[in-house]
């Protein structure tokens, strides 16, 4: 408040997350570029922290324009005022690993190719890390593991890139004593096996962009069962996020437009033993 008692406008977000929250809770109030270029920015942020207007446009397909009606629309002055929001996010962190892999496409050709690409993908695996030291909060895996070391049967469902993720899950939760079905959709039977779900079981829905339609549809079909829903995936705007009572952000980096699946992994792991561990002590 000021000196007259009014209350003071706090202005727009300057930390992520809190940026990240006020887009979510305006994107259903976006017109439709808006929520376009949003999506994409929460998506790509590094790609927002350090790329120009014209180029930010030119790959989320929209005008440059665009940018500054979506930053006035959040309540920043132009472009460059929210573009400092993701700076000062990702600058420490995204850089030091960008020029590693810039070095090593540099001195590519002096050594070996494949060690080089070895490297890469290494460096990438430390980046996705790294984002998911920030991104995973402790409380929510606590959260996950309960609802999950409580569901009856635990229903694995992951297709395409995810799902090397589900079929591990299925192995090391089968090991570990824990009931759990992996739908694979073996034969076009995806639907049928998801249809044994009720509400004292559980689904881990995996997808990342571009998001395979068939895992949403498993996912709502499974929630109309009424069974808990916890979901991994890479943006609040995947079609599996508003379906979970509880979902992770895992963001993964890429070298040479590969993306790793080490964050991913890392979270499965982790998943599948706190549930064998909670189920233990019961």
């Amino acid at each position: 408040m000021d000196h007259y008692g009014m209350e003071l406008d706090p202005g727009p977000p300057r930390d992520f997350a809190d940026l990240k929250t006020l887009v979510m809770a305006r994107s259903g109030s976006l017109p439709r570029r808006l929520a376009q270029i949003a999506s994409f920015a929460l998506d790509n942020p590094d790609e927002i922290a350090f790329g120009t207007a014209a180029s930010i446009a030119t790959r989320a397909g929209v005008q440059p324009s665009t940018l500054v009606r979506l930053s006035q629309a959040l309540g920043y002055q132009g472009f460059s005022d929210l573009q400092q929001v993701f700076r000062s996010r990702l600058k420490d962190r995204v850089l030091n690993y960008d020029e590693r892999l810039k070095h090593l496409r540099a001195h590519a050709a002096a050594g070996s190719r494949a060690g080089g690409i070895l490297e890469g993908f290494l460096s990438s695996a430390e980046r996705s890390l790294a984002e998911a030291r920030h991104t995973i909060e402790p409380e929510k895996l606590d959260d996950a593991v309960a609802l999950l070391a409580g569901a009856e049967t635990i229903y694995l469902v992951g297709l395409r890139r995810s799902f090397p993720i589900a079929a591990y899950m299925g192995y090391a939760l089968g090991k570990l004593g824990v009931r759990n079905t992996l739908v694979d959709g073996l034969a076009g039977l995806a639907i049928e096996q998801i249809g044994f779900a009720g509400a004292r079981d559980a689904i881990i829905a995996i997808s990342f962009a571009p998001y395979a339609s068939e895992t949403a549809a498993l996912a709502e079909a499974a929630r109309d069962r009424q069974a808990k829903i916890v979901s991994i995936t890479d943006s609040a705007f995947s079609p599996i996020a508003p379906l979970a009572d509880l979902w992770f952000e895992v963001a993964e980096a890429n070298y040479e437009g590969f993306r790793s699946m080490s964050a991913t992994l890392s979270l499965a792991m982790t998943l599948c033993v706190a549930i064998g561990e909670q189920r233990g002590e019961r």
